[in-house]
């Protein structure tokens, strides 16, 4: 039972340090398809298809080739070595022509390598999230951009994928420990004459003025309820002017309005 166990923590382990690869762009056919390569096979691998990999964070134009030699497209490499890269691992980005037989023949290059294999939904994401690179509300923010619809959905989810929200958090948090020491001071100090009723006000002041802060941020809507909307339920008796609100609301006839009770019978 135990060996079991072992050797399943060993494939986890051993599938989780593999490097992936995967389609990073919009799905082909399209003008440009970046191909993520991440891991710690990356730059091996992509020597076998690209030859001499250019400088780190330097695009260069290089013919991509199969086992056999034969081309399987000119595209942009550029190299990113860890940890200062978006997934905090050796990671290559193949800039190629987007059509889907393209695509398809680089992915397979690659996978042919043995340390190679092709990448889980959201799995660059949350090697980023696991090598320190994004916090957990940086990712979520990157999720909600990605999906993202309207421009307030784009706001709020940019601000979270630009670390705004875990900035604040850490304000507070600083702020917090201030606090904290002051007040354990007021109390080991509490006998001293330096300690009064103003020390008391101000540390007062300065726990309403954070909660004041967390306020406003706590407060603004999240990117689903941007996203999802909230649902609301309009009830009263008949002939109460329900429909006649949900029309002025909707700024369109969604209903029709008669003096006919129980007109309405569906859910609108």
């Amino acid at each position: 039972m135990l060996e079991r166990a072992r050797l399943a923590i060993d494939r986890a382990i051993d599938r989780q340090m593999k490097t992936i690869v995967a389609v990073s762009s919009g799905r082909p056919p399209a003008a440009i398809a970046v191909i993520r390569l991440s891991g710690g096979d990356a730059l091996a691998a992509a020597r076998t298809i690209a030859g001499t990999l250019p400088e780190p964070r330097q695009a260069k134009v290089r013919r991509l080739r199969d086992g056999d030699g034969a081309t399987l497209d000119r595209a942009l490499v550029l190299v990113f070595p860890g940890p200062q890269s978006a997934t905090g691992e050796d990671l290559v980005e193949f800039h190629c022509h987007g059509g889907r037989a393209v695509v398809d023949a680089v992915e397979r290059a690659l996978l042919a390598h043995p340390g190679v294999r092709r990448a889980e939904p959201g799995e660059f994401t949350r090697r980023a999230l696991i090598h320190g690179r994004i916090d957990l509300a940086e990712a979520q923010g990157l999720a909600d951009l990605l999906t993202a619809e309207t421009e307030r959905q784009r706001i709020a989810a940019i601000g979270a994928a630009e670390g705004r929200i875990s900035a604040a958090v850490r304000g507070w948090m600083d702020r917090l420990s201030g606090l904290a020491a002051r007040i354990e001071a007021m109390l080991d100090f509490s006998d001293e004459d330096d300690v009064g009723e103003e020390d008391l006000n101000r540390v007062h002041q300065d726990i309403v003025a954070l909660v004041d802060d967390m306020t406003i941020v706590v407060s603004a809507p999240p990117v689903e309820r941007l996203r999802d909307g909230l649902r609301v339920v309009l009830a009263g008796p008949p002939n109460a002017g329900k429909s006649t609100l949900i029309n002025l609301l909707c700024e369109r006839e969604v209903a029709i309005v008669t003096p006919i009770a129980g007109t309405t019978r569906d859910r609108i």
